[in-house]
C-alpha cells in the first residue's frame, strides 16, 4: 500500500481565508482512502482581500509579480501550519486563487506561483490544476470530480456549496461534473453592501420576502438551459447575474431571500433529474 502525506491548499471566491488541510492518502491498487490529520483556515485581513479582489485591471507583469508574492505567502503559511502541528508532508497541492476563468476563450488563471510555494517550503508542489483541462477543451471546473469518485464513491451525488455550487456524479458509467449556480460569491457581496461579512445563520435573508418577478428572471437565465460540461466565473456573475439583480433595486434582505430561493430551485432541478441515493454536501456555505 502506497502512502502519501499531502497538504491541500485552497482559496475560494468567497475570499474568507486560506484553507489548509493535511491528509494521509492510502492507495491500494485502484482503491483510495484517506485520513485528515489537521485542518485550519487562515483568515484574510482587509489588505489581503483587496490584494486578491482588485487584480483584473493589472498588466501581465504585475499579475506575475503578485502571483509570486501570493505564492510566497502560501508557502510561509504551509510551513507555519506544519511546524505548529508537528506534521510532515510529501507534497503540497495548491489550487491558487482564481483571477480569470474563461474556458470558452481557452484560458484560466490562478494566482499563487507553484514555484514560489516549492521554493519557500522545500516541498514538491503541484499547482495550476485547471489549465491543462482547459487546453484540452474542458471547463477546468469543477475542480475535483475524480477525487469525489475515488474517495466518496458511496454517494450518488457530491454537491459543493462554495463561491459557486457544483456537483459531480456518475452517469452512464462516466463521471460528470459542472457548476450549477452562484452561491457564496453572491451572498457575501450583498452582505458586504449591507456592512456584514456574511449572512450568519441566514438571519438577514430570513427577514426578507421572495420577489417573484426577479425569481422568474433569474431562473430563465440562458446558462441554466445549457448542457454540461459548463462552468461559471466571476466574469459571468458581473456581466450577467448582477445586472438582473440591480434592475430591481430591492433591499438586501429581499435580494438574499429571493436568491436563496433561486439557488434551491436550480440545485433541486439537477438533483431531481436522477433521484435516489445519498448526497454528500460540502463547502463554505
Amino acid at each position: 500500500m502506497a502512502t502519501y502525506h499531502v497538504v491541500g491548499v485552497m482559496s475560494g471566491t468567497s475570499l474568507d481565508g486560506l484553507d489548509l488541510t493535511c491528509c494521509v492518502l492510502y492507495q491500494n491498487k485502484n482503491n483510495w482512502s484517506y485520513k485528515i490529520q489537521k485542518s485550519q483556515t487562515v483568515s484574510y485581513d482587509d489588505a489581503m482581500v483587496k490584494f486578491l479582489s482588485e487584480t483584473s485591471g493589472y498588466s501581465g507583469r504585475e499579475l506575475e509579480n503578485r502571483s509570486m508574492n501570493y505564492g510566497n505567502y502560501i508557502g510561509k503559511e504551509v510551513v507555519n501550519f506544519l511546524t505548529v502541528n508537528k506534521l510532515k508532508a510529501d507534497l503540497v497541492a495548491s489550487h491558487g486563487h482564481t483571477i480569470f476563468h474563461q474556458p470558452h476563450m481557452g484560458f484560466t488563471y490562478q494566482l499563487g506561483s507553484g514555484d514560489a510555494i516549492a521554493s519557500t517550503t522545500g516541498i514538491t508542489t503541484i499547482s495550476d490544476f485547471r489549465s491543462l483541462d482547459v487546453s484540452n477543451g474542458g471547463q477546468g471546473a469543477p475542480l475535483v470530480p475524480v477525487g469525489d469518485e475515488y474517495l466518496f464513491g458511496e454517494y450518488r451525488f457530491c454537491l459543493n456549496l462554495g463561491g459557486f455550487s457544483n456537483i459531480s456524479y456518475n452517469e452512464n458509467d462516466k463521471r460528470i461534473a459542472f457548476d450549477i449556480c452562484p452561491v457564496n460569491i453572491f451572498i457575501n457581496l450583498i452582505c458586504r453592501r449591507a456592512g456584514q461579512d456574511f449572512d450568519d445563520k441566514g438571519k438577514m435573508a430570513s427577514r426578507g420576502k421572495v420577489n417573484q418577478e426577479l425569481l422568474k428572471e433569474l431562473n430563465n437565465l440562458d446558462y441554466y438551459r445549457q448542457k454540461h460540461p459548463k462552468s461559471l466565473s466571476r466574469e459571468w456573475l458581473e456581466s450577467t447575474f448582477l445586472p438582473v439583480i440591480d434592475i430591481y433595486r430591492l433591499s438586501g434582505k429581499d435580494t438574499l431571500r429571493t436568491a436563496y430561493e433561486h439557488f434551491a430551485i436550480q440545485i433541486s432541478r439537477v438533483l431531481n433529474k436522477s433521484p435516489g441515493g445519498r448526497i454528500l454536501v460540502t463547502g463554505g456555505g
